[in-house]
């Protein structure tokens, strides 16, 4: 059995769920979000709890019992609260802008670079910071690791684009040699 899968899901104020054969739908007050469960699970709706139950028990359906559970807690938490990655980025002549739905980025290139936001995201630049914002938590975990890409933070100098809290182990460069 599977224990993240038994847990009672708590819909909070202001967020509806409906629930139509296999698609589930939430909405909150920063979106609306939806998702098709698989033909083993089924969802309904109690006062203010949603429950994920197991139609048949056979091996390994336990296992995606729970992370449908996660994805859908993480749906709810998405429409109420949001969910947002915030990128760092360092070097010389670094600069990010947001210009409509558009994050141009200048990051030593003979170009910019330009990533469109899909659907959902939001870009915000302050100073040395990227910020992608949204509802959808794995969307925004894509973006930010294709932002991350354009430029990933070198070992020497500690240049390029990293996530805020992530350690970036640096190494030595080349040492003088003394002759003996």
């Amino acid at each position: 059995m599977s224990r993240i899968g038994k847990k009672i899901i708590r819909i909070p104020d202001g967020v509806d769920v409906k629930v139509n054969n296999n698609l589930i739908t939430i909405k909150g007050p920063k979106g609306e979000l939806s998702r098709e469960l698989i033909s083993e699970i089924s969802a309904e709706v109690k006062e203010n709890n949603l429950l994920i139950n197991l139609k048949k028990n056979k091996k390994g359906d336990s296992a995606l019992w729970g992370t449908n559970q996660a994805l859908i807690n993480n749906m709810i938490l998405g429409v109420s609260k949001g969910f947002e990655k915030k990128l760092l980025f360092e070097g010389v002549g670094y600069k990010a802008a947001v210009n409509g739905n558009k994050l141009v980025l200048s990051l030593g290139f003979s170009h910019p670079v330009e990533i469109e936001a899909p659907k959902g995201i939001e870009f915000k630049v302050e100073k040395n910071a990227i910020i992608v914002s949204g509802t959808d938590k794995h969307l925004v975990g894509q973006i930010s690791a294709n932002i991350r890409l354009k430029r990933k933070v070198e070992p020497y100098k500690g240049k390029g684009i990293r996530y805020e809290k992530e350690i970036v182990r640096r190494k030595a460069g080349k040492k003088a040699v003394s002759s003996a």
